[in-house]
């Protein structure tokens, strides 16, 4: 037997030994950018002690069960291919990033409700290449499993846990409008001040601005859907075999983790049921490979800018990237830049082009003067963490939402991919470079973020063996969750006190049309006689 597995057993007999709290958690995960957050979560959770397992599909792109890892991999057949999954996840991409007309908001969002039910058929699939695979189900059930750690972006971990009678927790940077936030969780979102998701707007708004916040919460109530909840609420009626919806089962999840903090969100209201997690996966920087620091230590008193567009856009158009590296070219920084496509004719002797680059570990080097980033949130809560200042060029889902977010805290300045100039970047990188404002409020939002009571990835484990001990958290659920959408805005009361005063309006106009009837009659016979 390894050290490693000799270290790993003595870890759980002490978890075991010591608290009692060791437990056995099924995953159903999400691939891309939101597996690197939740993996962080599952290392943490077998360091304590807990047996991990991933139920993966033989399709999964990113998640590689052949990896050596201590956690336990399901893979399960399924219809699809990696190759259909990739082709699918490229295609989507470049859509949301470069084909969607922005101009006009109901074609925008139409298309965009487009690709999500493409995205919500090809996970319904592989939720029933799952539910339906009797074998599998059958190893699930022996292997009796504690809770079910599940992503809302992904439909099926619910009912998992449902079919197994085991309670479930999410991981969750946002919905559609926040619909399942508020549906399934309970969550109140004003829309006076609360900015809904995809909107780009911040919490102080005007009356314009409100208006349109009030647009888009109506849309995304009446209107969108990201998933076909018609199509989901019939399959989990069948599986389950009774009546039900995609909303009633996730609301029965017992704890939301969301992936944020309030170094990053606008203040809000929020339930005991939801907690903050954002920034779980950040850590103190490595030493850099050496070719890398050479680089970085070449900039002298300039530094480095550090440049990525995320795990899922690797390049882009060649017309875009010579824009970039013009830019890039006239600043005196050196330059570290993630891509992985054709390399531009006019790229600078200052810039470095890399296929990966360690982005956490060069965020954290002294010498890192800006980082340009698509506003994912995982590249957002790492600059955060180091306090480095931002230029953001989202390209799609929250992402325009995440640097609106910095913007209005004073640590990014935005701009549009598909009409930035190269004098729009460079004088973008000079702004949060040379503005020593950009800084001090980067560096503001770090001072916040480290100054929690219990650090993110605790709090997540935490509330994940709490659900374990306690099997479940039903004490934190609000008595909304069990209300009908007219009992929950009190429409019944509503309409019963109006039932009410009508009824007595009612009988005091019939007492004085009475009174005057009875009045008009005695004076009429006074006169007669």
């Amino acid at each position: 037997m390894s050290m490693k597995r000799i270290s790993l057993l003595l870890i759980q007999l002490s978890c075991c030994f010591n608290c009692g709290t060791c437990g056995k958690v099924l995953v159903w995960p999400t691939d891309y950018s939101h597996w690197i957050n939740m993996k962080t979560i599952l290392d943490e959770l077998i360091q304590r002690g807990h047996e991990v397992t991933v139920l993966t599909s033989s399709a999964s792109i990113l998640i590689d069960p052949n990896t050596p890892s201590a956690i336990k991999f399901e893979v399960y057949p399924t219809v699809l291919t990696k190759d259909d999954l990739e082709i699918l996840f490229v295609e989507w991409i470049r859509k949301l990033t470069y084909d969607l007309p922005k101009d006009t908001f109901w074609t925008y969002f139409s298309q965009i409700q487009e690709i999500e039910r493409e995205y919500s058929d090809c996970i319904q699939r592989l939720c029933k290449d799952v539910v339906f695979n009797k074998k599998l189900m059958m190893k699930l059930q022996q292997s009796r499993f504690d809770i079910v750690l599940a992503d809302t972006l992904v439909p099926c971990g619910e009912l998992l846990a449902e079919l197994l009678k085991i309670p479930f927790l999410y991981s969750v940077r946002f919905t559609y409008g926040y619909t399942f936030e508020k549906y399934s969780g309970g969550l109140l979102t004003p829309p006076s001040y609360v900015p809904i998701i995809l909107s780009e707007l911040q919490d102080r708004m005007t009356f314009l601005e409100r208006v349109k916040n009030m647009i888009y919460v109506l849309y995304f109530d009446f209107w969108f859907q990201a998933f076909n909840e018609k199509k989901w609420d019939q399959f989990y009626s069948e599986v389950l075999g009774r009546p039900t919806t995609l909303y009633e089962t996730m609301g029965k999840a017992e704890i939301w983790l969301i992936r944020t903090y309030w170094d990053f969100e606008f203040p809000r209201p929020f339930l005991p049921h939801f907690d903050f997690v954002g920034g779980l996966h950040c850590k103190s920087a490595n030493p850099l490979p050496k070719e890398i620091e050479e680089f970085v230590q070449s900039s002298g008193k300039h530094g480095v800018v550090v440049f990525t567009l995320g795990s899922m856009v690797s390049n882009v158009t060649e017309e875009r990237a010579h824009t970039i590296a013009s830019a890039l070219a006239q600043i005196p920084q050196k330059v570290v830049w993630r891509f992985d496509g054709k390399k531009p004719d006019n790229l600078g002797p200052n810039t470095r082009l890399y296929k990966w680059i360690p982005q956490n570990d060069l965020l954290g080097h002294s010498k890192t003067k800006a980082f340009i980033t698509h506003g994912g949130t995982n590249g957002i809560y790492e600059a955060i963490y180091h306090g480095i200042p931002m230029v953001g060029i989202p390209l799609f889902a929250d992402q325009p939402d995440n640097i609106v977010r910095m913007k209005a805290k004073g640590a990014a300045v935005s701009l549009d991919l598909n009409t930035m100039t190269s004098t729009d970047l460079l004088n973008a990188l000079k702004t949060v470079i040379n503005d020593p404002s950009y800084k001090e409020n980067a560096m503001r939002l770090s001072a916040i973020h480290h100054d929690q009571p219990v650090k993110p990835l605790d709090r997540a484990v935490f509330w994940i063996e709490f659900v374990m001990r306690h099997k479940g958290a039903k004490h934190l659920r609000p008595a909304a969750l069990s209300l009908t959408w007219y009992q929950y805005h009190s429409l019944d009361v509503i309409g019963f006190l109006l039932a009410c005063v009508a009824i007595v309006s009612f009988l005091v106009l019939k007492c004085c049309l009475f009174g005057y009837q009875k009045y008009f009659k005695t004076e009429k016979k006074k006169k007669r006689e």
